[in-house]
């Protein structure tokens, strides 16, 4: 604990305390340009109210300051559910609950509402991360929390987590790889036949349909797109008897604090909008996000979630598309398996142990899974 002298600890309830120059300027040090941690979109999902502690959100970030220089920061939550993680931890409360003991709350960091991997713990240099680690450690320690859990780390801050104490879990995504296609039909020709021929019939039925589409930038987007994709957006939750998590003045904020990171699909037909796609990207990483509908026809969700951010991608020389949460149905469009991170720290010791065997044995069956996924490859 002695790295801990070396800086002042602040734990913040809001970005605003930090600032956002402050703020951009370490995630920028990091050297992995992930737009879900910049100020502006975290602060867009605390002050429109989709993460806040009304919603369940408390925020608790620790900053860590050398002099007046942020040196290390966490965005962390105090968290009295589990909803929006994608990480499911749902079977330990459970369990928990059985043994009459409370579960939460409980300690979260993560880009709400996203399971999107990305630096958590943030840091100048090495030493200071080291004393991010140590004031996370002491913070668990000193309060009344079952449990902390950061989610989506990438594999490097995973093991230094499990260097202190944290436990570690395995999960899967889907992401495509740019091989320096110049157009759609080369990436096409990549992939087997069935495969080619099927995204083809896919394609065909949305034109045949009657239905276009066009991109629209961030900078280009209008107060009547971001209403019109809203409505599509809830309605997908409507549709699956969910409410959602994010709102209009979220959507609206980051079109204003982040354009340039913003592509919305829109599809029409007879000269109405209706459907709609949201993605999130950097110069070398595109982010599938949010879709929605409001007229079905078959094979749109795919057009618009799929191949036109993939065209996208090709166009502007993306590299990677991650592609969300699970579904091995986006192998078939040439998404590939990918590893993911999670580090969870318990501190009753005996549901510490009982987790602790319970991740070994998943981690056999996640390998297994990996496995099996690598000898479907898509590609010829």
């Amino acid at each position: 604990m002695e790295a801990i002298l070396n800086y002042r600890t602040h734990i913040v309830s809001s970005l605003s305390e930090i600032g956002r120059d402050a703020w951009d300027s370490l995630l920028a040090a990091q050297h992995e340009p992930n737009p879900f941690l910049s100020y502006a979109f975290l602060h867009a999902l605390h002050e429109s109210g989709s993460a806040s502690p009304e919603s369940g959100w408390q925020p608790q970030y620790i900053a860590l300051y050398d002099g007046e220089e942020l040196a290390a920061a966490l965005p962390l939550y105090v968290k009295g559910h589990s909803y929006g993680e994608y990480v499911f931890d749902w079977a330990w409360a459970d369990a928990y609950r059985r043994h009459g003991l409370e579960y939460y709350p409980k300690l979260l960091s993560a880009v709400p509402f996203t399971p999107v991997a990305g630096p958590r713990l943030l840091a100048r240099d090495a030493d200071a991360r080291a004393a991010l680690i140590d004031v996370l450690v002491a913070t668990q320690q000193a309060t009344e929390v079952s449990s902390t859990h950061i989610l989506f780390p990438p594999e490097k801050h995973a093991r230094q987590l499990q260097d202190a104490g944290f436990l570690l879990r395995s999960g899967v995504q889907f992401h495509w790889l740019n091989r320096g296609y110049a157009t759609f039909d080369e990436f096409l020709a990549t992939l087997e036949q069935k495969k080619r021929k099927n995204i083809r019939a896919e394609r065909r039925k949305v034109k045949e349909a009657g239905v276009t589409l066009r991109r629209v930038r961030g900078a280009e987007a209008t107060e009547a797109d971001w209403r019109f994709f809203n409505r599509c957006y809830r309605h997908t939750y409507a549709a699956h008897y969910s409410t959602p998590y994010l709102n209009l003045d979220f959507f609206q904020r980051i079109g204003r604090e982040m354009p340039e990171n913003i592509l919305l699909v829109i599809a029409e037909r007879a000269g109405r909008p209706i459907a709609s796609s949201l993605v999130i990207h950097s110069a070398d990483t595109l982010y599938g996000r949010y879709w929605g509908e409001i007229e079905h026809v078959p094979c749109l969700h795919f057009e618009a979630a799929y191949y036109q951010p993939l065209e996208f991608c090709i166009e502007q020389g993306i590299q990677t598309f991650e592609g969300g949460a699970q579904g091995e149905h986006k192998m078939a469009r040439g998404f590939l398996p990918t590893r993911t991170f999670s580090a969870h720290w318990l501190a009753h010791p005996s549901f510490a142990d009982a987790i602790e065997r319970f991740l070994e044995r998943e981690a056999g069956g996640i390998d297994d899974y990996l496995d099996e996924l690598n000898e479907r490859t898509p590609f010829r």
